[in-house]
């Protein structure tokens, strides 16, 4: 599934496909990546693209004539670019290039989303304008960090996987920035350190920079592809051996998703409870409280 250094490298493949080559011509078919959308309006997205930019997992296109594109790749969609008349499996939309290239939307189980809307409005779609911290955009320090997701009373990782606190952040760079910063899934917002927030913002910019290194390429390879190889660190490793320490990793649902960590390397810290009072002890306690009476 696609999170932000996926969408980043189809941001930067995009620029450098439409960069000095016009869109002759725009063509989709009629499937649900455009509900709530007017399809017709994606016919008139031609001419040259002035930009290509991106918020969370949100690509935002600006072409000439004050036309733009609200595109998210969903759950399996990508953008390829093939020579015309090559066949592309799944593809949804086309761009035809005057250079004799076609850029496809390609997405099998069409959870992705398209919808044309005037340029000057892309950035005032309310699912853009719902998005938190754009890590790479907007940047990201521990105390920024800590200001987007310390007051939630999730747990941590789904805390950090809310777009409307950090956008772009998914269940794989969540799972694998925790394990860089040595902090448990589970823990609450609150329990964390100043030093551990800081570790943690570190530790998000390190996981989304090692997925920008690992996919950056021509055509982009999930992980829950055929022949693609899992580079993670903690992610779909569970009952296998730690990267670190060789401890076998453990996984547990959380908020809905399957959460992969090292019970070794991400503890979850000892909660101190108090030893409950007795009755009776409760009692003497009150009784030791209420004012003795004067004696005349």
């Amino acid at each position: 599934m696609p999170e932000l250094p996926e969408v980043e490298i189809a941001r930067r493949n995009l620029v450098r496909w439409f960069q000095g080559h016009r869109v002759v011509r725009a063509e989709a078919d009629a499937t649900r990546i455009f509900r709530g959308a007017e399809l017709p309006h994606f016919a008139r997205l031609t001419g040259r693209v002035e930009a290509v930019e991106r918020k969370g997992k949100y690509l935002l296109l600006t072409l000439e004539g004050g036309h733009g594109l609200m595109a998210h790749l969903g759950m399996t969609g990508k953008f390829v670019r093939r020579k015309e008349g090559e066949a592309v499996p799944y593809s949804r939309a086309r761009f035809h290039l005057e250079d004799g290239h076609v850029v496809h939307f390609s997405d099998p189980r069409l959870f992705g989303r398209m919808e044309p809307v005037p340029a000057r409005g892309l950035w005032e779609l309310p699912a853009v304008k719902a998005l938190g911290r754009d890590p790479l955009t907007d940047g990201l320090t521990g105390p920024q960090l800590q200001e987007a997701v310390g007051g939630s009373k999730q747990d941590l990782k789904v805390a950090l996987m809310d777009q409307g606190r950090i956008a772009g952040l998914g269940n794989i760079h969540a799972a694998e920035a925790l394990f860089r910063a040595g902090v448990h899934p589970a823990r609450t917002p609150a329990s964390l350190t100043p030093e551990e927030w800081k570790r943690l913002a570190q530790a998000i910019h390190a996981a989304f920079d090692f997925g920008l290194k690992e996919q950056e390429g021509e055509d982009i390879v999930y992980l829950e592809e055929r022949g693609s190889v899992n580079r993670f660190r903690v992610y779909g490793r569970a009952k296998g051996p730690c990267s670190k320490c060789g401890t076998t990793v453990e996984s547990f649902t959380q908020g809905g998703r399957t959460t992969h960590f090292c019970p070794v390397c991400q503890p979850l810290p000892k909660v101190t409870v108090a030893p409950r009072k007795t009755v009776k002890g409760l009692q003497k306690a009150v009784e030791g409280a209420k004012p003795r009476s004067r004696r005349r």
